[in-house]
């Protein structure tokens, strides 16, 4: 059998963001925008964030130094940067892992002209945006200049192929965001739309939750990922750091 995957996979969403704590604000107050200065590829970790990030790469680093992740993959996002700077900051990579590798393909969800509005915003100043995304699912809405979900999973196709050539029998760590975890579980377990967005509507992935795969030799010829876990909080939750689940910055993309 010739394997195609790592070994093990292990798909981390980033660290509160100050992003997250204002988009929260925003939705609270019924907002139609989001108050918030910087690009959302220079939105930083909050204090709650840096604490959750220590907390998970306290948790790798406490694996067996054989196990942990050797190949970090990010998005170029300045919080999954961030994040994926302080796992490996607290041992959470394999002795002599190199650098974490910035991979753009990784990264958040583009929204065009519905970037930094509230679900309020979109209807007040997009209507036939918010009429359409109702009428498509969001699944296959893009909105002008932004990205749908099969556009995100269609980069990350590309990325898992990458994976697959240069990194297959590896312990790998991908930082990244909501919509890309949910998005590599549409890929890697062969789900249909229906069954991802009904994930999706159970509840968000939770700021630096691990949700992990490993290899299976004895799926066809060349074996398959086994989920293991998904949104696993224990990590930060077992550090007394808060679990947070709020939505990125750009919200009206939920």
């Amino acid at each position: 059998m010739q394997q195609h995957w790592p070994s093990r996979l292990w798909i981390v969403r980033h660290g509160e963001s100050a992003g997250n704590v204002a988009a929260e604000a925003a939705n609270g107050a019924s907002l139609a925008r989001i108050d918030i200065a910087e690009r959302d590829v220079d939105v930083p970790l909050s204090a709650c964030g840096e604490r959750q990030a220590d907390a998970v790469g306290s948790w790798f680093a406490g694996l067996p130094a054989d196990e942990r992740p050797e190949i970090a993959l990010v998005s170029p996002y300045l919080r999954a940067r961030q994040t994926c700077d302080r796992i490996r900051s607290a041992g959470g990579l394999a002795h002599g892992a190199p650098a974490p590798v910035v991979d753009e393909r990784l990264r958040e969800k583009e929204l065009g002209i519905l970037d930094r509005l509230t679900r309020t915003g979109v209807e007040q100043l997009h209507p036939e945006q918010a009429e359409m995304r109702r009428r498509l699912g969001k699944f296959y809405h893009r909105p002008p200049c932004g990205e749908s979900w099969c556009d995100v999973i269609l980069r990350l196709r590309s990325a898992l192929d990458t994976v697959s050539l240069h990194h297959s029998d590896k312990r790998i760590l991908i930082v990244a965001h909501q919509v890309v975890v949910l998005c590599l579980r549409y890929l890697i377990e062969g789900m249909t739309e229906a069954e991802i967005l009904a994930i999706d509507a159970a509840g968000d992935v939770a700021n630096c939750s691990v949700t992990d795969y490993a290899f299976q030799a004895s799926e066809g010829a060349t074996g398959k990922l086994a989920l293991v876990r998904y949104n696993f909080v224990a990590p930060v939750t077992e550090a007394g750091a808060p679990v947070t689940s709020e939505p990125d910055a750009n919200v009206a993309a939920r």
